[in-house]
């Protein structure tokens, strides 16, 4: 079993492929494509990636299938006590309806690109 969690407007969610989410607005026209860039875990059947914070070698990629849907009211209230102060105001959020068409993680292979770390300095000290 593929999945991956991804981060999209400050919340994150645990996604396959085929899946349909509704996420925060995002100002891409209808049937474009969305590749996330916050990616923080992937699981692939028996391979497990985990970013610190995000994964760079790996892709999931979106289509955006609805835009602009509005979700429920969310209702705000104030209130101060004793002072007879009520205010009470409301919005609905608009969200963008996306697929997941694809996970994937790229592997490195031996030599590939590995950056040899660098040896650390190290002071002599010598006693007077």
């Amino acid at each position: 079993m593929k999945y991956a969690i991804i981060k999209s407007g400050g919340k994150q969610y645990r996604v396959n492929e085929g899946d349909e989410l509704l996420i925060d607005k995002l100002s891409i026209k209808e049937g474009e494509n969305y590749l996330f860039p916050e990616i923080l875990f992937v699981k692939d059947n028996e391979k497990l990636e985990i970013g610190r914070p995000y994964l760079k070698n790996a892709k999931v990629l979106g289509k955006v299938i609805k835009q602009l849907l509005k979700g429920e009211k969310i209702t705000i209230a104030k209130f101060k006590a004793k002072v007879h102060y009520r205010k009470k105001m409301g919005f609905r959020p608009l969200y963008t309806k996306i697929r997941i068409e694809s996970i994937s993680i790229e592997t490195k292979e031996a030599g590939d690109g590995e950056k040899k770390m660098a040896a650390k300095k190290t002071r002599k000290i010598t006693s007077k």
